[in-house]
């Protein structure tokens, strides 16, 4: 069975858009940890957060933002989502969904079903840092990569 890590290569080799992994230790998994020890701008970074709806059946949704921003879960994702209450998912619920661990989602492997959404303030970026998959990987691409992910922008996705 491929590692997360290896799952994302292999998703963004069938993608066809240029990309570049960057190998990490993964005590700088984190997003602030990762720009500090790599020198990469928290503006060009992106947090993929997994967030599940609070009432059963549960549904889960894939949000990307840059790093300095703050996810809009109250008002926009639940929006979105068509549900009342909706929060983060915890690591449990995300490692079971995505099989990958806090520190290294990316948008790159996600199971299907799984609706994409990207803040509008990512697409305009020459380029831009995601999670690998696990902790010991970032990937370095383009927005555009988006596109062919079939992500839906979103305006004010967040604050």
């Amino acid at each position: 069975m491929p590692t997360p890590e290896e799952s994302v290569v292999e998703a963004l080799k069938s993608l066809g858009v240029p990309w570049e992994a960057i190998a990490i230790d993964p005590v700088f998994a984190d997003t602030v940890a990762f720009c500090e020890k790599y020198g990469y701008p928290a503006e060009r970074s992106c947090n993929t957060i997994i967030v599940a709806s609070k009432k059963e059946p549960k549904q889960f949704v894939a949000c990307v933002v840059l790093a300095h921003t703050r996810l809009d879960v109250n008002k926009r994702v639940t929006k979105l989502m068509g549900v009342s209450k909706a929060s983060f998912a915890s690591a449990e619920e995300m490692m079971t969904l995505t099989g990958m661990q806090v520190g290294g989602v990316t948008p790159f492997s996600l199971p299907p079903g799984v609706p994409l959404y990207i803040d509008d303030r990512i697409p305009g970026l020459d380029w831009i840092i995601l999670g690998g998959g696990g902790r010991s990987l970032k990937i370095k691409t383009s927005p555009a990569v988006f596109e062919k992910l079939g992500a839906e922008v979103v305006a004010g996705l967040a604050l």
